[in-house]
């Protein structure tokens, strides 16, 4: 949450942090700021609003400065208002510092700079940091050869407890930037004749693709032409500079309305890359080069525990159906909030998966850190490079889905419930799936980008029965077994985005209460695509009919479904059963899209979420 964007070089900093900040405002738009050096004083220039209000104030400030550090807001400490915004100047006016992050114990680090007359004029935590470093700068006398401004922020930082990504600058040092970070992603970006610091980096798309990520417990010095990295004990540390693999173009725009249409039409690519190179030259199987554990270690495996957040949480649970499908192995899925703080009891022969789209999630995260902290073996799924939980992780699988903006995740969710089904065949394979049943998987997997592009082409109708449904205040949306997990998807995907009331149930546990809510003014999403339970679906169905429910109905050509039942149908291809979650995905974000975009709702920016949650 909240993004992060410093510049040093030698071209005006203004127009480029800006441009950092647009790239990162899916992270935080509540508010926006920079600050720049400006001969021996600081210039802050901070609002309330979206990176574009700060934008045309600093337009009309004509910035000079070659230095300077900006940020976007997620509030978390403080009301969303122009003083809370970002940057944040110390009492002295010396120190200006942008914040990801929480510092817990920022009340009695205040009391304590109170008491030495420092005053303060915001909400916010990280004007608390601000003057801390400012106290410690005032006092410090480093050894010689060290850096006063350097060591002021590293010795601060020993007195904080929390999490937090920061970029700091001082007015006696306007040519470089020290940043930190402790549990907030924080990542370097090294240009020619030129060097930044950003919280992601999208920030970096057109400058450079050389970044080095940073550890947690690391602090970072730039200036246009050099960098050091150094640990809070000030040890040296030998920095691996990673060259990002995706261009500029897969963050722009283009053509489309929103990045979250942009990404639910990039499916079939997305997908498609996802598998490249994954299936057994037999086919038959799947295969991985990142796990780093060996098939007969896999094969003591007695339980899987999935861990995630959100909609990935939700890809965790169709992992579950699948796995105990095709590789007969127990299953059990928890939030990963939930996971670290309670001493669930796992057998020995335990592997744990944790998901995460960004890499950054700090729940999920830390459910990492608890389970190898016990001596599992943890893998994940994730979609970023270089990200904390991809270097943190024993081993793992990447999405390879491309840069993925809206905050409302579509093409990262399918691309993480296609490496469930490849895992499930991986697993299946090694136990007791044969080889017919294997080869019969893999051709259903390869299919799935090219069925996905037959649902995109119903686009239109889609969007018609969305429109249909779009001042309804309420839905239900039920599915049974592997169709479950995606009731509870679309209905995330209609509450991010829409702001209206969605629930989603097993099928059958709509009688247990529900059922209630059921009337002409509550209309019901019921995913019933053809199989073994079809019969019962239809069964349920007729219970929300018989009380005047309206129903829209997912379901698969030859289903047979009848025409007379539901009020609005939507047909996906029939497929085998490891395919159907990710068709089923398709017109759920549809439908979810085109009824926030009737409402006239911000599609990509919804209301207080940002894309990669870093704080608890």
């Amino acid at each position: 949450m909240c993004g992060i964007f410093a510049y040093v070089g030698r071209q005006k900093a203004g127009g480029i942090l800006l441009e950092g900040l647009k790239r990162l405002e899916y992270r935080g738009y509540d508010s926006a700021g920079l600050a720049v050096a400006d001969k021996d004083k600081l210039r802050v220039i901070k609002k309330k609003g979206r990176v574009e209000v700060v934008a045309a104030k600093a337009r009309r400030a004509r910035l000079q400065a070659v230095m300077g550090i900006s940020h976007t807001r997620w509030a978390t400490h403080g009301d969303v208002n122009d003083t809370n915004a970002h940057p944040h100047l110390s009492d002295d006016s010396k120190i200006a510092l942008v914040h990801n992050g929480v510092i817990e114990n920022y009340a009695s680090i205040k009391k304590f700079l109170e008491s030495r007359n420092c005053s303060f004029q915001s909400q916010t935590d990280t004007e608390v940091l601000a003057s801390l470093i400012a106290y410690h700068y005032a006092k410090e006398q480093p050894e010689e050869g060290k850096n006063r401004f350097l060591e002021s922020v590293r010795k601060s930082l020993h007195h904080v407890e929390g999490a937090y990504g920061i970029a700091v600058i001082c007015a006696d040092y306007p040519n470089e930037i020290v940043g930190a970070r402790k549990g907030s992603p924080l990542v370097l970006g090294v240009g020619n004749g030129e060097n930044m610091i950003s919280s992601d980096v999208s920030a970096f798309a057109g400058r450079t693709q050389n970044v080095v990520y940073l550890d947690d417990g690391q602090v970072v010095l730039i200036t246009r032409d050099d960098f050091s990295v150094t640990t809070m004990m000030d040890e040296s540390v030998q920095p691996v500079i990673n060259r990002v693999d995706w261009e500029i173009e897969e963050s722009v725009l283009g053509t489309f309305s929103h990045y979250m249409e942009k990404e639910i039409f990039e499916q079939p690519t997305s997908l498609e890359n996802t598998m490249r190179g994954r299936f057994s030259d037999d086919g038959s199987t799947a295969k991985f080069g990142g796990l780093n554990i060996a098939a007969r270690d896999l094969r003591q495996i007695d339980r899987i525990l999935f861990c995630a957040c959100g909609t990935a949480w939700h890809a965790c649970l169709v992992a579950e159906y699948l796995i105990e499908r095709f590789a007969r192995l127990p299953v059990e899925v928890d939030y990963a909030s939930e996971f670290r703080y309670r001493n669930a009891p796992l057998d020995k022969n335990t592997l744990v998966f944790v998901i995460s789209q960004s890499g950054e999630t700090i729940d999920t995260l830390e459910a990492l850190r608890e389970s190898k902290r016990k001596g599992f073996r943890t893998l994940a799924f994730t979609n970023v490079v270089g990200s904390t939980i991809a270097r943190e992780t024993d081993g793992g699988i990447y999405q390879h889905a491309g840069p993925e903006i809206g905050v409302a995740s579509t093409k990262a969710f399918t691309s993480q419930i296609l490496l469930a089904a490849m895992v499930a065949l991986y697993l299946g394979r090694l136990r007791d799936l044969s080889f017919n049943d294997g080869t019969e998987i893999v051709k259903a997997l390869k299919k799935t980008p090219g069925l996905v592009s037959q649902i995109l082409d119903q686009a239109d109708k889609i969007k018609a029965i969305a429109e249909k449904y779009a001042d309804s205040r309420d839905f239900l949306f039920l599915g049974r077994q592997l169709m479950f997990p995606l009731a509870l998807e679309g209905a995330l995907k209609l509450k991010e985005i829409s702001y209206l009331h969605a629930e989603g149930y097993p099928a059958a546990e709509m009688k247990h209460g529900p059922l209630a809510l059921i009337g002409p003014e509550c209309p019901t999403v019921f995913i019933a695509p053809k199989g073994e339970i079809f019969k019962k679906n239809l069964a349920n169905i007729q219970e929300i009919k018989a009380r005047k429910g309206p129903i829209i109905a997912i379901t698969s050509t030859g289903s047979d479904f009848p025409e007379d039942l539901a009020d609005d149908i939507i047909f996906i291809p029939q497929s085998h059963e490891c395919v159907t979650p990710i068709l089923a995905a398709i017109p759920l974000q549809l439908l979810a899209y085109y009824i926030a975009r009737h409402r006239g709702c911000d599609v990509d920016k919804p209301r207080n979420l940002a894309k990669s949650v870093t704080v608890e």
